[in-house]
């Protein structure tokens, strides 16, 4: 409850000249389009069972228009001239604590900021982008949960999201490539740091290192086998951007400009984004908008990366190996806003016996519910898991006994929902489930005649 009475006290202490400030600091985050679409919304309510929110809880202030709502009155009420005359017509209110505490429960409380709604919108209004300017502006103005503000800034003090020492960094990597030269039987194989001019730079997600180091063995094992020149950085190695999640662009910028140096001291050609939806969302997408400058190399996900090794032939798979039925869970920041939809599916199609679909599936998946930040928000939690109960449905309808995510936060919520909901499952990234299907290498054979 410390949480919870930290951040409503801070609401409550807010004075005229805060709210005025953090009027003005809203206003600055609107372009033309999101001015129009806090105008656009006819109220149709078709948006209602497009958020996995309301599907949960059925209650009218997780309808996405609702939430909206909120965020449209305050705009009303100060800078429409239909508001500030007929406020009552118009849903217009003062922009007051009461609605900045209206604010912090649906861009916080109630949304994943996962664009579904957006997506089946009749009037085409991006809901995520308003909730990302509500966000903005309730982060600028102090009002942000701290645990989830409290990731940003150990990212920003050390380097990486979880705080992980560079000679802890270091020492697993170490750890792991000798692992991996065991699992794969080849002595030679490395986990390289900081080779310059390496063909790729791979980034890494610190959950792995932290506690799942056979996600990021299985990568390595699959970078191995499709003979890559790569390369991890001893610096800057940290692929998540907690930026995104709390729509501070300064902030934002800041954490992908370490990706970006790292490129540029090392020298690599592809920078290539672990298995994370936020976190490709934030390199390829978002960076160069924050940043304002564009990257001079390529960023590509590693789902993209091992589809094209597959095409070129450089992985052999039995899917025999993986025989018990699998299901894909689509990331929303991989998928319905990044764009990679079919590279992961083909890879699975490939190594799997038994692939299945979810219903609905690809950019209309619902969200996990972990995204947007939740999982860090504890004061949340019990929404969070609540509206994960409709992916748990979509899961337990697939009888699939392994679900597939090439997101470590979907992971984390994935794997609470499997103990909330009973579903008996195994989480795994795509990685994992390529380096399983792996067929070993034929040992050499001596010549006849020697011994």
């Amino acid at each position: 409850m410390a949480e919870i009475d930290a951040l409503d006290a801070r609401v409550a202490a807010l004075s005229d000249a805060d709210l005025a400030r953090g009027l003005a600091l809203f206003r600055t985050k609107l372009g033309p389009a999101e001015a129009a679409w806090l105008q656009t919304c006819v109220h149709c309510g078709l948006c209602a069972e497009s958020c996995h929110y309301y599907l949960a809880d059925h209650e009218p202030a997780s309808v996405p228009a609702h939430k909206l709502a909120q965020v449209a009155a305050g705009f009303r009420r100060h800078f429409t001239t239909a508001g500030r005359i007929a406020p009552a017509l118009t849903g217009a209110r003062p922009f007051d604590r009461d609605l900045v505490r209206a604010w912090v429960e649906s861009a916080f409380g109630r949304c994943t900021v996962c664009g579904r709604c957006s997506l089946n919108c009749t009037t085409g209004v991006d809901i995520a982008a308003v909730m990302r300017a509500a966000r903005g502006t309730l982060t600028e103005m102090g009002l942000i949960p701290d645990d989830l503000q409290q990731i940003v800034a150990t990212t920003l003090a050390t380097g990486n999201s979880m705080g992980i020492p560079r000679a802890d960094w270091l020492d697993t990597v170490q750890w792991i490539e000798e692992e991996t030269r065991q699992a794969v039987g080849d002595p030679a194989a490395r986990i390289p740091v900081d080779k310059h001019g390496a063909r790729i730079l791979f980034t890494v997600n610190p959950r792995e290192p932290k506690f799942f180091p056979l996600g990021l063995q299985a990568s390595a094992t699959v970078l191995h086998a499709a003979g890559e020149d790569w390369t991890v950085a001893g610096e800057g190695w940290d692929l998540t951007n907690y930026g995104l999640f709390n729509a501070s662009r300064a902030e934002g910028g800041a954490i992908a400009a370490n990706l970006l140096a790292s490129m540029e001291r090392l020298g690599c050609r592809t920078l290539v984004i672990g298995e994370c939806g936020h976190g490709f969302a934030a390199a390829r997408w978002e960076a160069a908008e924050w940043l304002q400058r564009r990257p001079g190399f390529r960023i590509i996900s590693f789902l993209e990366l091992m589809d094209e090794y597959f095409r070129q032939g450089r992985l052999r798979v039995d899917p025999s190996r993986v025989r018990e039925r699998a299901t894909l869970h689509d990331p929303c920041n991989t998928v319905r806003q990044g764009g990679i939809v079919e590279p992961q599916r083909a890879i699975l199609r490939r190594c799997l016996a038994d692939f299945v679909e979810m219903t609905p599936n690809r950019a209309g998946n619902f969200c996990c519910g972990g995204g947007g930040g939740q999982l860090s928000m504890s004061r949340y939690r019990d929404k969070r898991l609540q509206s994960g109960g409709v992916k748990a449905a979509q899961i337990r309808a697939t009888g699939a006994r392994i679900v597939v995510a090439p997101c470590h936060n979907c992971i984390d919520q994935l794997m609470e929902l499997n103990r909330e909901y009973k579903l008996g499952v195994v989480v795994r990234t795509v990685a994992e489930i390529v380096a399983d299907a792996l067929v070993p290498p034929a040992p050499a054979t001596q010549p006849q005649g020697e011994p």
